[in-house]
């Protein structure tokens, strides 16, 4: 799961930061309103946590020109102000949650997981999936390219939309072992390799030019040269 962190105190920016990486989240970090636009429409994440009180651009300016530009990413405000009225602002203007300063790390990892699984849902309603040339049809566990089609178990299925949802980013394998088995028992490095190894067969076998790629000691990432 990638975040975007945007707060200007450095020292708290660090902290936050430290804190989610140690949680296997992948962090991009930004430091006033300028900068955190030209990371939202550059790159994708699945969730945004974004400070109100930024310099060059404030936060819910930041939050008003990402939804005009279409962006849908899960957005959490955290702000030192607390009244009625600003929180009716943020969530008017577009955010999903709203986290007033000083406020617990737990229950921000609390509200990071929860907008996760939303989003994850959302994504998983979508039964047809499209990446590069490949055709991915998550309710009959079906991936095709051009005339050629392959069958999927779930667990496979279930790695390769994460991958899909990582869009050309790395996806630990910590992630993978954690959002794609039910028991945490066979959720190893290993079985994480295993079956991205069967993945890699079965994309290679529908002659697709999508290839599973690997970072060591980091994750997967997908890679689409046409």
């Amino acid at each position: 799961m990638k975040i975007l962190l945007v707060e200007d105190n450095v020292q708290l920016n660090k902290a936050l930061t430290t804190l989610l990486k140690r949680n296997s989240y992948i962090v991009d970090s930004a430091f006033d309103g300028e900068e955190a636009l030209e990371y939202i429409r550059e790159y994708q994440y699945d969730v945004i946590v974004l400070d109100i009180m930024l310099p060059k651009i404030d936060g819910l300016t930041v939050l008003s020109r990402a939804r005009k530009d279409g962006i849908q990413t899960p957005i959490i405000l955290l702000t030192a102000k607390s009244t009625v009225e600003d929180k009716i602002t943020g969530l008017d203007l577009g955010a999903d949650d709203y986290l007033p300063k000083p406020f617990n790390t737990e229950e921000l990892l609390a509200r990071i997981r929860a907008l996760g699984r939303r989003k994850a849902q959302e994504y998983n309603n979508d039964k047809e999936v499209n990446y590069g040339d490949i055709e991915i049809d998550s309710n009959k566990y079906v991936i095709k390219c051009g005339e050629k089609s392959a069958n999927l178990s779930k667990k496979e299925m279930d790695i390769l939309l994460l991958l899909v949802k990582g869009n050309g980013n790395i996806v630990s394998q910590d992630v993978i072992a954690r959002d794609a088995w039910d028991s945490e028992a066979y959720s190893t490095n290993e079985n994480v390799w295993v079956f991205i190894s069967y993945l890699r067969k079965k994309i290679e076998s529908i002659d697709s030019k999508v290839k599973i790629k690997s970072i060591r000691y980091q994750g997967y990432y997908l890679e689409y040269k046409k």
